[in-house]
């Protein structure tokens, strides 16, 4: 198999598993989604070599080149984007092979839409189109709604319906954006609209496009103030639609915004753009942080915890903007991306096995989870490593690559934001395991198992999480493919075939 037909079965293996098992028996359909996530990580494994070995790999859909055919673009950041689908997505599936029945209603309808969404994901990381990247943000989306409903509860709809009203009207922003962009340009192409943005004045109707995209992006991704769908979409969701949510559905909408301003936007004076960026992101930290501590549900702590996490990404913009101090902001925002990915699915899987052992999802009734689940509870220790940045793990080494670039351009403002962060989520991780390490009173709520294939996922997420630290040589291999050449960011096979 070429590596141009293992970048094109990336898209429609899952697409086509989606309408297989519609089609099949409700029994059938958990075998299928089984092979898909088996069949994901052999297909990549030829594109990433392809791409380390020859540099960028694009392909045009039917032999059509753009701006009239669909292109499709493999390079360092869609790959490491694609492994973490891979990853975090394949061992989510894998808890909802536990949980999710196929003979019941709720596995019926699970998984063609849990395959549409792997398949708007791997369409979306590998898009070099606005116009395409907006089909497959929509398809994402509209998928992760549905799954959020997928139980029929009344907390469930109502925090559905929220996340559909909000992303609808970002979907309006972002194509009305998008029109703009191509009356202005004539092209819709991230790469090939870089050489016509990059005139001396940008003309007003596209500052208004890259607005109103940015906008759009900044709600589908819940950044920090508009991030009031989240807490309540992610704590209502399945475990495993939690874990996909947090992990991959809103880093989307952040990798378009690095596609977008450090590439497409990369001949415009965008200092402004990123210290507002900057901004966002340090409050995001600071009041995720601090939302999190005062929560009485384990999947509340958890989704105000990714509120927190994707303002360390939004960091990124004020910093690597320094010369000297670009190629650590850069690498660091791979590790956070790849490393809270990995942790977050593992600490909303952990947490979904507690809540399913326990009946229920209160902190104060975790007395005892330490000794009736001791797995559930270790892989929820081990993420939470990651996310308070303690080394091993990826996450200590992403926050000393971002502490490392804010020391390069005297940031203290970005460091104290940085440290306090990290100690504030120490503070809602030791606040769970406190809670569950406390001895069960007597009468306690009755306990149901949890069964290894519903722990042993998360565990395996959490120890990645922490093996990062170890071998991220080959991650920063990764990350040089066609890095954005800003302020010393050198790119490494840029090239292209």
């Amino acid at each position: 198999m070429t590596s141009t037909d293992a970048t094109v079965l990336l898209v429609f293996v899952p697409l086509l598993a989606a309408c297989l098992a519609v089609l099949a028996p409700p029994r059938a359909r958990s075998p299928i989604a089984a092979a898909t996530l088996l069949a994901l990580p052999l297909l990549l494994w030829v594109v990433t070599s392809a791409v380390l070995a020859d540099g960028v790999l694009h392909v045009a859909l039917a032999g059509h080149a753009a701006p009239l055919g669909i292109q499709l673009r493999a390079d360092g950041l869609a790959l490491l984007m694609l492994w973490l689908v891979a990853l975090a997505g394949g061992a989510a599936g894998l808890y909802a092979l536990a949980s999710h029945p196929p003979a019941s209603a709720h596995g019926g309808r699970f998984w063609p839409l849990w395959l549409l969404m792997l398949a708007g994901l791997n369409g979306l990381f590998l898009s070099a189109d606005l116009f395409n990247v907006y089909v497959a943000i929509e398809l994402v989306t509209l998928s992760a709604i549905a799954l959020i409903a997928a139980d029929g509860q009344a907390g469930a709809l109502r925090a559905a319906m929220r996340y559909l009203l909000l992303a609808m009207l970002a979907s309006l922003a972002y194509l009305l954006g998008v029109a703009l962009l191509y009356a202005e340009h004539g092209s819709l192409d991230l790469y090939a609209l870089a050489r016509s943005v990059a005139e001396p004045q940008a003309s007003h109707a596209t500052l208004t496009a890259l607005s109103l995209i940015s906008i759009a992006l900044l709600l589908k991704a819940a950044v920090f103030p508009l991030h009031v769908w989240l807490p309540a979409a992610h704590a209502q969701a399945p475990g495993a639609v939690s874990a996909v949510l947090s992990a991959l559905v809103v880093k989307t909408a952040v990798v378009l915004l690095y596609r977008l301003w450090f590439w497409t936007a990369a001949g415009l004076d965008r200092d402004a753009v990123w210290l507002l960026f900057g901004l966002l992101g340090a409050a995001a930290v600071l009041f995720g942080s601090l939302a999190a501590l005062v929560q009485a549900q384990i999947k509340r702590v958890v989704a105000y915890s990714t509120v927190a996490q994707l303002g360390y990404l939004m960091l990124v913009f004020p910093l690597i903007g320094h010369t000297g101090g670009a190629p650590s902001a850069w690498y660091g925002a791979g590790c956070q991306l790849a490393s809270h990915g990995l942790a977050k699915a593992a600490m909303f899987l952990a947490a979904a096995g507690l809540v399913h052992g326990l009946g229920s999802g209160r902190i104060d009734r975790l007395a005892g989870a330490g000794k009736a689940f001791p797995v559930c509870l270790f892989a929820f220790g081990l993420a939470g490593v990651s996310l308070m940045g303690l080394p091993p793990s990826g996450g200590f080494l992403a926050k000393w690559l971002l502490l490392e670039a804010a020391w390069a351009q005297r940031g203290w403002g970005w460091i104290a934001v940085l440290l306090v962060g990290s100690l504030l989520a120490a503070g809602y991780v030791f606040r769970v395991l406190a809670a569950a390490f406390v001895a069960s009173p007597a009468g306690g709520a009755a306990v149901r198992p949890v069964s290894s294939a519903m722990s042993l996922p998360a565990l395996a997420l959490a120890l990645l999480s922490l093996v990062m630290g170890f071998v991220a040589a080959p991650l920063f291999q990764l990350l040089a493919v066609a890095a954005p050449d800003i302020a010393g960011v050198a790119p490494a096979h840029g090239g292209s075939r």
